[in-house]
């Protein structure tokens, strides 16, 4: 039987070893953005299956074409038999990486080429989703050492190569390749703590709709001074109907829509001092919406214009534009059905357009929220775990963004207890510039993982298993 101090131990010596296998994914540039160079993702999965393979498992490179018939990028399949028995345990994580964004906002002169920092790893992709990809590796590499060469569950990893766009052949490859796929407990390596030393579940997270909207009023462009007055440019009209999205604290003003004002009474309280340090507002500007803070980031719909289409300054006439078009991204509460979230904009948008300007409407992204929860014995392993690990009490947190192929295994795996775990921090700045990991969470979280899977298993001294 093996003891919480003997996995600690063997995580703390291995540490560098960790660190360096990080280190090495990182420089792999596996952004799946259809704009830059798809043979890295290809590079990057190869590269993790190696690393599988060291780990004693039995890997694959697979790829399956999604609803349009175009071939998804590579995912990583990988599995290992446990004693007969035992819980089937699935670990998820992805490979792909988000663009770096301007070079020049980085610290470093490659965002590629990880630095550390203090206690921070930095380079695009350290958090995510590489830490969840390299805690996997490792948590079931220590576990095979100190359980002689054995594991105690039977265990497949799936590690995906487009989380970053959507997931597009997701559904398809879980139906693909189900059987294989199948398990009692799924571990999501690609969430957040609540912050440095304090570790988290996610027990919801926010759906995602999006919709391009475009509003015309000319033909075409006018001379602002002959024609100015009695026409509003389409910039002005698409400004005052998004400024209709909002009412007059910030909260969303579509009608229709869940909302819960609490997040609920385990909700760890968060201070707003805490939330304008950590998410960078500035001095004086206010914080929008009612409710508690975390109701606002976790239970309550938020709306974000996250692109449009305008005459940039460097090219700008004295002229009227004809049209213009914005992209909006709504992040939907835990128990709103998407489709019912999207009829409900396009109706908003329908209502307010003004001054009888043409409204043309293009449905995108829309993706299921999460509503979960760690009242299960896999959840409450898990804590214990994140607990013994961290050795500060793990909560249970909501999410603001959105993961939506969660909810599409739940569903597609509904005997499963799905738990969400955090690999990032407030700081870790995923998607952004100067994006890092902290070195003394990920030691925590690889040692988090490894005693939840010998608990499961029933290897761990003085712990029930899953099946005890």
């Amino acid at each position: 039987m093996l003891t919480a101090d003997a996995v600690r131990s063997l995580v703390r010596s291995s540490f560098e070893d960790i660190v360096n296998d990080l280190t090495e994914l990182v420089a792999i540039p596996s952004v799946s953005a259809a704009t830059h160079d798809q043979g890295q993702v290809l590079r990057s999965a190869e590269h993790v299956a190696g690393l599988l393979r060291g780990a004693g498992l039995e890997v694959e490179v697979l790829s399956v074409a999604g609803p349009d018939g175009v071939p998804g990028r590579p995912a990583v399949l990988a599995h290992r038999e446990g004693p007969e028995g035992a819980p089937r345990v699935l670990l998820y994580a992805h490979h792909d990486v988000q663009p770096v964004g301007d070079p020049a906002l980085w610290q470093q002169p490659d965002p590629f080429a990880a630095e550390r920092r203090g206690q921070r790893l930095f380079g695009r992709g350290t958090a995510d989703d590489g830490a969840g990809v390299i805690t996997h590796v490792h948590a079931l590499r220590l576990l095979a050492e100190l359980c002689e060469g054995t594991l105690p569950c039977s265990v497949t990893v799936f590690i995906e190569g487009e989380e970053e766009v959507g997931s597009p052949s997701f559904e398809s490859f879980l139906r693909t390749h189900r059987e294989r796929l199948e398990a009692d407990v799924i571990v999501v390596a690609d969430s957040s703590n609540w912050r440095v030393g304090v570790p988290a579940l996610t027990t919801s997270l926010r759906g995602v709709v999006g919709v391009d909207v475009r509003v015309d009023v000319l033909d075409h462009a006018l001379h602002s001074g002959q024609y100015g007055g009695p026409v509003l440019d389409a910039v002005t009209c698409m400004c005052r109907l998004v400024a209709s999205l909002h009412d007059e604290a910030g909260d969303v003003a579509v009608a229709g829509l869940v909302s819960r004002p609490q997040a609920g009474a385990d909700a760890p309280h968060y201070p707003e001092e805490d939330f304008r340090a950590d998410s960078g507002v500035l001095d004086g500007v206010r914080l929008a919406g009612t409710g508690d803070l975390t109701a606002r980031l976790w239970t309550k719909p938020a709306l974000s214009v996250i692109g449009m289409e305008v005459t940039p300054l460097s090219v700008a006439g004295n002229v009227l534009a004809p049209s213009c078009t914005a992209r909006l991204s709504m992040r939907i509460a835990p128990g709103q059905d998407p489709q019912a979230a999207l009829e409900a904009l396009e109706a908003h948008l329908e209502a307010h357009v003004p001054f009888g300007a043409r409204l043309s409407l293009s449905s995108g992204e829309a993706g299921p929220a999460f509503d979960g929860s760690c009242d299960s014995p896999a959840g409450r392993a898990a804590r214990w775990a994140l607990t013994e690990a961290f050795g500060e009490d793990c909560v249970a947190i909501g999410q603001g963004g959105s993961i939506p192929f969660i909810a599409t295994l739940k569903e597609t795996f509904p005997q499963a207890q799905v738990l969400v775990t955090g690999i990032e921090d407030p700081d870790t700045r995923a998607h952004s510039e100067d994006e890092s990991m902290h070195l003394g969470d990920l030691e925590h979280i690889v040692t988090a993982e490894a005693l939840l899977l010998a608990r499961l298993g029933g290897a761990l001294e003085g712990q029930d298993g899953l099946r005890a």
